[in-house]
């Protein structure tokens, strides 16, 4: 997975075609979802491709939207599964305790005694609370961590770490070796 530059968000995908026309399926990650439209033009993963995205109507799990370069049912499908990037100051600044997940991806994550916990590598959301899976120091394994006040106490952005403090069954009991 290639590092992202800070100045740039992910705010959105285009999910496919939407009709016959070139119009196009497009899944917002923005608070309030319309703002997407607001922060073009957009950009691919890479910077390279700009995006003047202008939103049609709402569907089902986003919306139909348009960009002047794609004409065609084909034109849109080759576009299925590129993410939507806006540049950081074209972003709303955030209160106290809320962040992008881009700016948690990557920090270093310790419990309140100073244990090194592992790292952030996702932050996943399935209709609750965000989730923060952690690649656990020192392994190739993953747990998820809710990311609650209760749980993650501490986020410094400055430093680049988080406070954790995991609930009960969370974290793997370490092995105990020679049994």
């Amino acid at each position: 997975m290639t590092e992202l530059p800070a100045e740039k968000v992910c705010v959105g995908a285009i999910s496919g075609s939407y009709g016959v026309r070139g119009e196009l399926r497009v899944k917002s990650f923005c608070a309030v979802p319309e703002d997407i439209e607001t922060y073009s033009p957009l950009t691919d993963e890479t910077g390279t491709r700009q995006f003047a995205l202008a939103l049609l109507h709402p569907i089902k799990n986003g919306f139909s939207a348009r960009i002047a370069e794609v004409a065609t049912k084909e034109e849109a499908d080759a576009l299925r599964g590129t993410q939507l990037f806006a540049r950081r100051e074209q972003l709303p600044s955030l209160p106290d305790d809320e962040y992008y997940h881009a700016d948690l991806i990557g920090l270093d994550v310790y419990d309140t005694g100073g244990t090194l916990l592992g790292r952030v590598k996702t932050v996943q959301n399935h209709g609750a609370d965000d989730l923060l899976e952690l690649q656990l120091a020192g392994t190739s394994a993953t747990t998820f961590l809710p990311f609650t006040k209760a749980a993650v106490p501490t986020v410094d952005l400055a430093t680049r770490r988080i406070v954790a403090d995991p609930p009960e069954g969370i974290m793997p009991e370490p092995s105990a070796k020679g049994e």
